[in-house]
């Protein structure tokens, strides 16, 4: 304990805020985490996530042959977002992910591998490190089991996080935490870390910042509610991007399970209700929330054909939409436009337009050019919606997480980290480069603990 008599660091949030608290630990750190859901190991957005850690220059790489390099994923983020990324944050996340990557592996244990049966779009090269199943809920779990066995972390849940105390000279003092029953209890620290994700459960603030994808579902945390958003600006933060986010367009409603974009990469294509597509899939399944909810009745279909469906089989995800019973399987076009319910000439035409395209026999009149084969008959379809899933918004950070006012001063003992911070995607939706929800988590709540270590040290 410090002198404060408490925690060397505070945590709230158990998503990446447990790798945080792992990494504070490594260093000497005595650290509490709370967190306000005791369902976390499946309810919170890292456990929703496909478990993608994009890291640049990482040794699997280098096994595959793959050059990569900080600035090649700079470039990449720049190029998503139309090079409105915020560029000091895009840098430190860049050159943080290596070695963040590598240290899951090696000190934490996670068993990562890198990702090279297919590349996510943004992505100039493989560069996503996941884990057998693709699944978050499996990370989760392996680093709580970490946590519980630490003898210098406490875990509290439940147990929301609703106030941060700091002395008259601005410099953090303590945290109050309140309980299901309502007693709070005042947790003296010099340092808290504010991981409690966004706003994307918070449907005021939603419908505020993010009117385009207001009434589609929300496929997140139910406590992403912006506790860190209002607890950094009671204390002068400045914010940032609020009007970012990652969302996706292909939830499967019937199972309530993410289909998965790798359907779409290994060669599907998404039609509406007229049996159409309406873009190019390919360029990201963040921006293409929005466009399906402007489709017709905000519902579409993805179709697939046996082949991208064995290659989807290694996402828990995808197995789990399969065993739902939600996937539609037909001989041909005809017989799979009358089991999903489209005009039967608009779909035939359309996947034989598409097939031609895949083939490199004519232009696809959306632009789309990566087309890994032609799908070829019997197909599958997928009934999917438009879905928000977290926020990209929020207090803005420097290069060590720490919380920055309006003139870029840190606020003493104040760190974020993912969706509590102003992410890397720009504005919008489009700028979400896959991996840049799990990347901004765990990196920056590994910077943050590493720069509370150096404070520690400093006075002692």
């Amino acid at each position: 304990m410090t002198e404060f008599e408490g925690p060397d660091l505070l945590v709230a949030g158990a998503g990446g805020g447990l790798a945080g608290a792992l990494r504070a630990a490594e260093q000497g750190l005595s650290v509490v985490v709370v967190e306000a859901s005791p369902h976390f190991r499946r309810g919170n957005n890292t456990s929703m996530s496909t478990a993608m850690f994009p890291g640049a220059g990482t040794r699997w790489q280098a096994e595959a042959g793959v050059e990569d390099s900080p600035d090649r994923f700079v470039a990449d983020i720049m190029a998503k977002t139309g090079g409105q990324a915020e560029p000091r944050l895009a840098r430190t996340l860049a050159e943080v992910s290596g070695p963040l990557v590598e240290w899951l592996a090696d000190s934490v244990g996670l068993p990562l591998s890198l990702v090279t049966d297919f590349n996510y779009p943004g992505h100039a090269v493989p560069r996503c490190h996941s884990i057998p199943g693709r699944h978050g809920s499996r990370v989760v779990d392996h680093l709580a089991r970490k946590v519980d066995e630490h003898p210098d972390i406490d875990l509290l849940t439940p147990a929301r996080l609703v106030a941060v105390r700091t002395d008259s000279g601005g410099v953090v003092r303590a945290g109050v935490v309140r309980y299901p029953d309502g007693t709070e209890e005042e947790i003296p620290t010099g340092a808290v870390l504010l991981a409690t994700n966004g706003f994307g459960a918070n449907r005021e603030l939603v419908a505020r910042h993010l009117p385009e994808i207001a009434d589609a579902l929300y496929q997140g945390s139910d406590q992403s509610l912006g506790d860190a958003l209002r607890i950094g600006t009671e204390l002068g933060a400045a914010t940032g991007f609020l009007d970012a986010y990652q969302g996706h367009g292909a939830v499967s409603p019937a199972a309530g399970t993410l289909v998965g974009w790798a359907t779409i990469i290994h060669g599907g294509v998404l039609v509406d209700r007229t049996g159409r597509r309406f873009g190019d899939e390919t360029r990201g399944y963040s921006e293409y929330a929005a466009e399906l909810a402007a489709r017709p009745g905000a519902t579409g279909w993805i179709v697939l054909d046996e082949v991208v469906h064995e290659q989807c089989l290694p996402f828990q995800d995808y197995r789990d939409t399969v065993a739902s019973g939600a996937l539609v399987w037909a001989e041909d076009a005809q017989g799979l436009a009358a089991a999903i319910d489209v005009p039967a000439e608009a779909l035939a035409a359309e996947l034989r337009r598409s097939a031609e395209a895949a083939r490199g026999e004519r232009a696809d009149e959306f632009g789309r050019t990566n087309w890994e084969r032609p799908l070829r008959p019997p197909y599958a379809a997928v009934r999917v919606v438009p879905a928000l899933f977290h926020t990209q918004g929020g207090l803005l950070v420097n290069e060590h997480a720490a919380v920055v006012d309006p003139e870029d001063q840190p606020i003493p003992g104040l760190y974020a980290a993912g969706g509590a911070a102003a992410g890397i995607s720009g504005h919008g939706a489009a700028g979400y480069l896959p991996g840049n929800g799990l990347l901004p988590a765990f990196g920056l709540a590994y910077l943050a603990a590493d720069h509370v270590a150096s404070k520690v040290r400093t006075r002692e």
